[in-house]
């Protein structure tokens, strides 16, 4: 696991040589244990490792034989020995035992076609001499991030944003158009980021750079091929690929692997079919929200050593803006910061850790996938009756399934953005001073998607949308960021494309079955872990910021805030202070939105303050 960065512009060498170091000294978190160069007059590229696998020999620039093709890349390829066995019976000849030779020598043979062939989560950068291109290409789910800034012939490339700014030809410049959508979402959507002219490579996709001309390419897309087979026999057969996975997810390191352990049936389930020797887990000393007993329970079933650690409401705090630092984009998950401090927990004793991310995904988990009875029968009603009934009810003040009634008369491309909902677009155009106001809604942004699942049933269509934003753009995203803040590897064995490829097969009766979210996989892990924990249902990482800024320390931390001179350039300094006012006094609970709020000041001052 390491950082890379990459410069394609018309400067001279030497000033190449300057900056590319500069870049990657910014993400020396991501690679603390050496770094490494390629420049020419053309491309200079820079890397920053964190040794996990071939420790002596694995430092990156890697070359082909003859030298002209130069990999940086960040990730883990799992089925490297595979793919080199392959490569050496083809006459390429090696000089490291590291997985990342393997993409070298693939991009010689099969070119482009390579990407596709490896299982594992990257984030590739090549720079081809034989056709003077630079070629970059990102995982099939985005777990590993790829950011790229291009203004006319200037091309920088990264994995993090804040590498660009220790580049003299950067130009910083807020991207405003984004706000409004991750007041929605919670998190940055577009492939645009918060920064004009910086840009996210998508999950599944490649480019190459020849004359100036950037070309994408996608490469892998999700899709659901549901078969017919028993429920017993899907079963059997994800059993085996789930247990292969996380054996395959352990053993491709020279390091120790530890694992993340929360009391829910994902990471309970991995820790113990990997049985690490420690585990890590982090809680809040507020009832409802720690989940470290139960951590700790089964780690002593296991027999496995566990570590767990308290955060206080002023470690929660006073580590905001270090956390907004680290996320590049403003990022409103809640649960952020405790990932924070559990990766800062694990890295002092271990280099690699497993999560359970991607389970949910794969396996149908969110509650929002299980629709009650009387919910589905209203959503299926003609949108000529819920309307009127969403118009009746709307400015009345709230009751017991208000909520639910507006949200399910509208269109299923209207309603669902998963577990991040915060607010709708007609909200956000209210809190949002005049001149960011804008006529964009969910259609905009989601009936694309919604085209390629139309004929699906809802949970597929779900399981659709948050592959596509969700998953990679704030799950993914928070446990590559807060784990490389600390120079920690994280992998995520349950979001495995040999995983998926089965997966994607299951008929959803299996997925959700008898009211029970991620039916089989629970069905699966009672094998391995008590009753109590296969069963649980989902909580994530649960937060009490809603109940703490009702305290009149951390109110008035908020308030002082939302006053600010800054904030009147992005929203209505009045609306936002009167959403705090009305959760302070008990009128109504806007505590994610008035922390979706708050995190894009703190990020704004972080990166645009003075």
């Amino acid at each position: 696991m390491c950082g890379f960065v990459g410069i394609l512009d018309k400067t001279s060498k030497k000033e190449k040589k300057q900056n590319i170091k500069l870049m990657a000294d910014k993400i020396i978190h991501r690679g603390p244990d050496s770094d490494g160069y390629y420049v020419d007059d053309n491309v200079a590229l820079g890397f920053r490792r964190l040794s996990i696998i071939d420790l002596e020999g694995g430092s990156q620039p890697l070359y082909n034989e003859k030298k002209d093709i130069v990999l940086v890349f960040n990730g883990e390829i799992y089925n490297y020995q595979e793919i080199k066995k392959d490569l050496l019976e083809k006459k390429h000849k090696f000089r490291t035992n590291t997985d990342s030779e393997v993409i070298v020598h693939g991009y010689e043979e099969y070119g482009c076609e390579i990407f596709s062939k490896l299982r594992g989560m990257f984030a590739i950068l090549i720079y081809d001499k034989r056709k003077n291109i630079v070629v970059g290409a990102r995982d099939h789910f985005g777990i590993k991030p790829f950011y790229y800034y291009h203004n006319k012939d200037n091309y920088m490339f990264g994995s993090e944003i804040k590498s660009f700014l220790a580049n003299p030809s950067f130009v910083k410049k807020v991207n405003k158009k984004a706000l409004k959508m991750y007041l929605v979402f919670q998190y940055s959507i577009f492939e645009e980021t918060f920064f004009q002219k910086v840009y996210k490579l998508k999950p599944g996709h490649y480019f190459e750079i020849k004359n100036n001309k950037m070309n994408i390419t996608k490469y892998f897309d999700i899709s659901f091929d549901k078969t017919n087979e028993s429920y017993d026999d899907y079963k059997t057969k994800l059993e085996t690929i789930l247990e292969e996975s996380i054996y395959a997810h352990q053993i491709s390191s020279d390091v120790e692997v530890g694992s993340y352990l929360s009391g829910g049936v994902d990471s309970s389930y991995v820790a113990s079919v990997a049985k690490p020797n420690k585990t890590f887990s982090v809680g809040f000393k507020t009832e409802g929200f720690d989940e470290t007993v139960k951590a700790k329970e089964l780690s002593s079933i296991l027999k496995i050593s566990n570590k767990r650690q308290y955060v206080t409401p002023d470690e929660f705090f006073d580590t905001l803006p270090t956390i907004q630092y680290y996320t590049d984009e403003p990022h409103a998950n809640l649960s952020t910061v405790p990932l924070f401090f559990l990766s800062d927990l694990a890295s002092k004793d271990v280099k690699v850790v497993l999560s359970g991310e991607g389970a949910d995904e794969m396996f149908g988990g969110y509650p929002e996938y299980n629709d009650p009875l009387a919910v589905r029968i209203y959503a299926s009603l003609p949108s000529c009756i819920k309307k009127p009934i969403a118009s009746l009810i709307r400015p009345l003040p709230h009751f017991p399934g208000k909520n639910t009634l507006v949200k399910y008369s509208k269109p299923f491309y209207e309603r669902y953005i998963g577990h991040a909902f915060v607010m709708d677009a007609e909200e956000a155009n209210e809190i949002l001073n005049d001149k960011l106001k804008d006529n964009m809604t969910l259609k905009d942004v989601l009936y694309p998607y919604y085209e390629k699942v139309k004929d699906k049933d809802d949970l597929t269509k779900k399981m659709y949308f948050d592959y596509h934003f969700w998953l990679p753009q704030d799950i993914l995203l928070k446990a590559d960021k807060m784990s490389m803040a600390h120079s920690l590897e994280l992998r995520v064995p349950l979001l495995d494309i040999r995983l998926f490829n089965y997966s994607k097969q299951i008929p959803s009766e299996f997925m959700i079955k008898d009211k029970q979210t991620k039916f089989m996989f629970r069905d699966i892990a009672l094998k391995k872990i008590p009753l109590d924990w296969a069963k649980r249902r989902k909580l994530g990482f649960p937060v009490p910021f809603s109940k703490w800024i009702k305290e009149e320390k951390y109110y008035h931390k908020v308030k002082e805030m939302f006053n600010e001179s800054f904030v009147s350039e992005f929203f209505d300094k009045d609306v936002i202070n009167d959403l705090l006012e009305d959760h302070y006094n008990g009128k109504s609970n806007n505590g994610r939105k008035i922390y979706n709020i708050y995190i894009f000041l703190i990020w704004y001052k972080v990166y645009f303050g003075d």
